[in-house]
């Protein structure tokens, strides 16, 4: 063999050598297969340019950190989103408070649960025609939702506004509730959604706050908020899945993704006061 040829064949196996140390290191890397892409529909209502853009932020993080892509889907009111959790149409919703879960679940035989805090949204009485509590004139007509939970929750704050008086202390209040109404107020029960639009047709509307910024209804139309105290823990609103899926470990990525440091700076950037994060925070 001459010298040649036998250093060829040093080369040739050196090179065998190389190739197949390469392929099983990398050989089952390439054959394996890219993680799976798992999909999560969450329901929300009236979606504004901040519910848009934090819910952006969060299907950034759930993809880039969990592979999971988030798809919105918007509903016009309030009766829908559970109705499609329930029934499988969408996997998550973010509307509601957990005043207004009790009320559905206790309503429609149960079924749907918190997975996680969002915020608290303070709801505030609004009006076009005057500037301040003190002008409302005797017999005024004031909108609030006619849904049991938002309903109650305005008589609340229409009672801390000092316009009228309930009786004692109860989950849920009702117009029926109303003790004391030395104005006359005339308390008029519309859809939660309807009562910014028709803020013009009356004297003043108290008015959730993703239906007040759609009906153009902002600081200056305030006369009145609902304070931040120990009754705030009802209203505190959530994320929420079918029981069964509680904890499902996509969903509960997503809840992850959403509570976060840049969603409170979004939250603040694009509601101020207006919607407050409470994840972190400790109700007594």
């Amino acid at each position: 063999m001459t010298k040649k040829l036998r250093r060829n064949i040093i080369i040739i196996i050196a090179l065998l050598v190389v190739i197949v140390a390469a392929w099983f290191s990398l050989g089952p890397g390439l054959n394996k297969a890219k993680p799976k892409t798992h999909t999560v529909t969450v329901g929300l209502v009236s979606e504004d340019k901040g519910s848009e853009a934090i819910w952006k932020e969060v299907a950034s993080k759930a993809k880039r950190d969990n592979n999971i892509v988030v798809k919105v889907k918007n509903f016009t009111d309030y009766n829908q989103p559970n109705k499609a959790l329930k029934s499988g149409d969408i996997d998550l919703n973010s509307f509601q408070h957990l005043a207004f879960l009790k009320s559905w679940n206790k309503a429609n035989h149960g079924g749907i649960v918190p997975i996680g805090r969002t915020e608290v949204k303070p709801i505030s009485l609004y009006s076009k025609k005057y500037k301040k509590l003190s002008q409302l004139p005797k017999g005024a007509t004031i909108a609030i939702p006619n849904d049991a939970t938002n309903g109650s929750r305005s008589l609340i704050v229409l009672k801390n506004a000092g316009l009228i008086r309930l009786g004692k202390d109860k989950d849920l209040v009702t117009v029926a509730d109303i003790t004391e109404n030395p104005h006359n107020f005339k308390i008029k029960e519309v859809s939660a959604e309807q009562c910014g639009r028709m803020i013009d047709s009356v004297d003043a509307a108290v008015v959730n706050s993703n239906f007040a910024r759609p009906a153009g209804l902002g600081d200056k139309e305030k006369i009145f908020t609902e304070p931040f105290n120990k009754d705030t823990r009802q209203w505190i609103n959530v994320i929420c899945a079918r029981k069964a899926d509680a904890k499902n470990k996509d969903y509960q990525a997503v809840v992850k993704a959403y509570q976060t440091a840049k969603t409170k700076q979004l939250d603040k950037k694009y509601y101020g006061n207006d919607q407050i994060p409470v994840w972190d925070v400790k109700f007594k």
